[in-house]
């Protein structure tokens, strides 16, 4: 039997940044962060350039194109400003997510099926530039087929109704992933998964035998103000290696 293939750790610097513009300044540094995260056995870099730039700035995202040895992936809005950027800085991926002024974050995916029309030429052009694109999406059939119809390489399941849940309400939703995935590898997409996943509820997500790379932020930078960046990524890299054993 096939040993498992890697499970990458991509952690998100998002919220570094918003403690730094909380009083502004250059301090915390989440440049500083990725290199630390990196150092602790981080695969790769997220950040998520938002169209308020509530924490992500220009600046950081063209000082971590350039300073990084691991993927930088930028999580973006589909718009003509955020594909702009995207094509001028030329990270190793782009995650298109969906975007509200008014959320604190991220609140689900991206309804790739119902604006299958403005995202083709997006995912074309990001593609062309060889930027490898990504798609945001919830768990579902539908938004997995529409992925499959547009050409996207990677999609990147949602977690957060997961993360919510508990008991057996939990396990059917980690049963809509785990088909979610299954049905995205089988059509050569490859499947990465986050949000709101913690120490507590990662093994499960982990498992999943289809499942190539987990973005993490949030809980990562918060655990970092009582142990450590360091110590936080790497405590999640050894839980994830144990659930992928």
């Amino acid at each position: 039997m096939a040993a498992p293939a890697p499970l990458r750790l991509g952690v998100n610097i998002d919220h570094v940044a918003t403690v730094r513009n909380a009083r502004g300044g250059d301090t915390p540094d989440p440049v500083r962060a990725a290199l630390l995260a990196v150092q602790a056995g981080a695969d790769g870099i997220t950040a998520h350039l938002r169209e308020d730039r509530r924490h992500i700035t220009d600046a950081d995202i063209e000082r971590l194109a350039t300073g990084l040895s691991v993927p930088l992936n930028l999580e973006m809005a589909a718009t003509e400003e955020m594909l702009a950027i995207a094509l001028r800085h030329r990270p190793h991926a782009a995650c298109i997510v969906p975007e509200k002024r008014e959320e604190r974050t991220t609140e689900g995916g991206i309804d790739a099926a119902g604006q299958h029309n403005r995202l083709a030429p997006m995912v074309r052009e990001l593609g062309a530039a060889r930027i490898r694109v990504s798609l945001f999406i919830e768990p579902d059939p539908q938004q997995v087929a529409a992925a499959v119809s547009l050409g996207a390489p990677v999609v990147e399941l949602h977690t957060g109704r997961y993360a919510e849940l508990s008991g057996e309400e939990q396990v059917a939703e980690l049963r809509r992933l785990s088909d979610a995935a299954a049905l995205a590898a089988k059509n050569g997409i490859e499947v990465h998964m986050g949000h709101g996943l913690t120490f507590d509820n990662v093994a499960p997500v982990a498992a999943i035998p289809q499942v190539r790379e987990l973005n993490i932020g949030h809980f990562l930078i918060g655990e970092a103000i009582f142990v450590g960046l360091e110590a936080s990524v790497r405590r999640m890299k050894d839980l994830m290696e144990a659930a992928r054993g």
